[in-house]
């Protein structure tokens, strides 16, 4: 149902007139450097009720009283470079824990007034500006008013713009482009304008920390310390051994989850959430697409950043409608499934039942069918079968199946490899002409990226075949660059033993620059831990499990990168934030790529002119961001290092 379409210009000429823009402000001390000696107003909610003194001034005056100054002061200027994001990150993570608290203890009225504040906060405006414009792979993607923005005035200017953003702003809408899908169709994505991004990041720190203290322990999709890796694991932990119980297979797809989200299901489901009506003008602002403006009245665009968010509060309940059970708290088998009862893992708009009988199957099959039509949602028929633990199924790319022997091995899934190998071939194809160089910089990543993301589970029988294909498609290119050229001096010119602590001399690289290209068997297997039971990032209770749990995580670099990344705690010494983001991991094979092709450009291997502990020379050689390093140069990199965290501060 669609109404007519408006001219792209009126539209864009509205949202102009209702968001002018706004004079700079700035961070407050206690976000720059905690000079200020006060206390924060993010400390002085407590149970309704209650006084608290103020550290300032020594009056009494109620909790939970929203301080004006939460906004920051009004007459400084907001210097972007100067602020001190390990305090910004620990102020937006104690308000998240307090709300996730909250939320446990059923202190709903408690919960609104931290979401409030939150909203409010100048911490989270900072911190969301800088998610959606220096640390997303979008940034540099521009929505209808064709902005982004890329420089430190640009970012304050937003910040102070968004935190003082009125009911009055109405949100533009989203510029709908295509992606490719593995089966060779387009999926659509909706681009929101940098503004809404960032005040979208803004809410999802509000509204993130009350859903993960009530998100089911099996739902995995798009949540922090969560993944696909986490998922599989616990379909693993279902069905192994000799004689596993549940051994019918309910392997389910939804139909364009994100574009059929009932939009007043989902706002009930919201509550009295502070921004629900901000939420609701995200949905409905519609979608430009060739220059035409189409009201939307149902989904939540896929590319918007509280969508993911979204889609999770939406589908909340799935395993209670499937008749999943757990045993209670305080019992020894405290959040075991009960026997005979199905299990859900979901992830996104994937979910895996494991049941039974095939009876079982189909009844749960039934069940959730009338449970997500309320949601607009529904299966994708074409997607959605009935299989045996025996027959196997695919899922997240992965193949799940119980052998003859009795084994349950999980293994990259054939469809994945073929798109590998067609990957792979395409890519050697289009660098016909060019150097070794070129070839080695193209398929480095595509090779780690798709080795990291399979390393967890049996895949080196795999990894060795790709090899083999790599080595033909790489000797077949270098004999077509040189057609007069015997084979024995193709391989001396491309062939040899590159890397210096391997007995291989068929590694192919470039002689001029020392460069080679990596393979797959290369990759050590690691067993992926799976994430205990409901635990969430923002329950304080656990600050040291996902403490060691980051500790103890492997990266997938070099021994040298992992080595530096260990001396320093995994800190940037130039602004002492984490430099990989452990929390968010990458979830797919182009993920991991693109992971490592950014990792080539955020960190750079500087030498500093400090000693550092445990060390008496110069010129130690640290790891740092590369916009840290444009900041400070080499000469005045020593003044600003920050020294590595204790153990306990990296919760």
């Amino acid at each position: 149902m669609t109404e007519k379409p408006t001219p792209v210009a009126e539209r864009q000429q509205e949202t102009s007139a209702t968001l002018s823009p706004l004079p700079l402000s700035v961070v407050d001390r206690w976000i720059t450097g905690r000079i200020r000696a006060t206390a924060r107003p993010e400390r002085e909610l407590t149970r309704s009720g209650e006084l608290v003194e103020n550290a300032m001034t020594g009056t009494v005056k109620p909790r939970d009283k929203l301080d004006a100054s939460a906004n920051g002061p009004k007459d400084d200027v907001m210097v972007w470079a100067e602020i001190n994001w390990p305090h910004v990150d620990d102020d937006v993570r104690r308000l998240r824990q307090r709300i996730f608290t909250a939320t446990r203890d059923g202190d709903l009225k408690r919960v609104r007034n931290l979401q409030k504040l939150m909203l409010r906060s100048r911490a989270n405006a900072c911190h969301s500006v800088r998610r959606v414009t220096q640390l997303n792979a979008g940034r540099h993607t521009a929505g209808v008013d064709g902005q982004v923005v890329l420089n430190d005035p640009g970012r304050a200017e937003l910040a102070s713009q968004i935190q003082r953003c009125g009911r009055s702003y109405i949100p533009s809408p989203v510029r709908r482009v295509y992606i490719p899908k593995a089966n060779g169709k387009q999926r659509p994505l909706g681009i929101p304008v940098i503004v809404d991004r960032a005040l979208q990041a803004r809410a999802a720190n509000a509204l993130e920390p009350e859903w993960e203290a009530r998100f089911e322990a099996r739902s995995y999709g798009f949540r922090a310390g969560r993944g696909c890796h986490d998922a599989i694991a616990a379909i693993f932990q279902t069905v192994k051994g000799r004689d596993p119980k549940r051994r019918w297979i309910l392997d389910a797809d939804l139909a364009a989850a994100f574009d059929r989200i009932d939009h007043q299901h989902l706002l009930t489901m919201l509550g009295l959430f502070p921004a629900r009506e901000q939420i609701r003008q995200w949905l409905t602002a519609g979608v430009i697409e060739r220059e035409q403006f189409t009201p939307t009245v149902a989904g939540s665009p896929q590319g918007g950043v509280i969508s993911p968010t979204l889609l999770n509060i939406a589908l909340h309940g799935i395993e209670k409608a499937a008749g999943a059970r757990q045993f209670p708290g305080g019992q020894t088998r405290a959040g075991q499934s009960v026997p005979d009862a199905p299990v859900v893992v979901l992830y996104a708009d994937d979910l895996v039942v494991m049941c039974v009988s095939r009876e079982q199957a189909q009844a749960v099959q039934q069940q959730l069918s009338g449970w997500l039509a309320p949601r607009g949602l529904a299966f994708n028929e074409s997607k959605t079968s009935i299989v045996g633990l025996d027959t196997g199924f695919d899922f997240l790319g992965f193949n799940i199946r119980r052998y003859p022997n009795g084994k349950l091995l999980i293994k990259p899934s054939k469809a994945a490899v073929k798109r590998l190998r067609r990957r792979l071939a395409a890519e050697v194809k289009a660098l016909h002409g060019a150097n070794a160089q070129a070839v080695i910089t193209r398929l480095n990543p595509v090779i780690r990226g798709w080795a990291a993301y399979y390393r967890t589970v049996v895949s080196k029988e795999i990894f060795s075949s790709l090899d083999a294909y790599v080595w033909q498609l790489t000797w077949r290119w270098a004999m077509r660059a040189h057609p007069n050229k015997s084979k024995r001096w193709v391989q001396a010119r491309y062939f040899g033993a590159f890397h210096k602590s391997r007995q291989d001399r068929w590694v192919f690289g470039d002689r001029d620059t020392g460069r080679y290209l990596v393979k797959f068997a290369w990759t050590p297997i690691v067993r992926h831990r799976m994430v205990k039971g409901a635990s969430s990032v923002d329950d304080p209770l656990l600050s040291g499990y996902w403490t060691e749990r980051r500790r103890r995580s492997k990266p997938p670099v070099g021994p040298y990168l992992l080595g530096l990344l260990q001396a320093q705690q995994w800190r940037c010494p130039g602004c002492g934030e984490l430099l990989l983001h452990a929390d968010h991991p990458p979830q797919s094979p182009e993920q991991w790529e693109q992971w490592h092709i950014v990792i080539r450009k955020a960190l750079r291997r500087k030498a500093a002119t400090v000693t550092a502990p445990g060390t008496t020379g110069d010129g130690t050689r640290r790891l740092i961001h590369t916009h840290c390093a444009r900041r400070y140069p080499t000469r005045r990199l020593s003044q600003h290092l920050r020294h590595p965290r204790s153990p306990t501060e990296l919760a």
